[in-house]
């Protein structure tokens, strides 16, 4: 299962509120703005921003 459209469309980085973009992969939520990666574990996006990973 992946996120849907319609939920990819409400979601929005928690840090800059910024537009977010799916992995290639599907297992990520990704921050341009920021330059953060939100995982997404079991189907649920972990929009926390301590655990979000930074992209070099």
């Amino acid at each position: 299962m992946t996120i849907s459209k319609d939920l990819l469309d409400i979601l929005a980085c928690p840090k800059c509120k910024g537009d977010l973009r799916l992995t290639a992969a599907e297992d990520g939520l990704i921050c341009d703005a920021c330059r953060l990666l939100y995982e997404i574990r079991d189907d649920i996006p972990i929009m926390l921003i301590d655990e979000a990973k930074k992209l070099d």
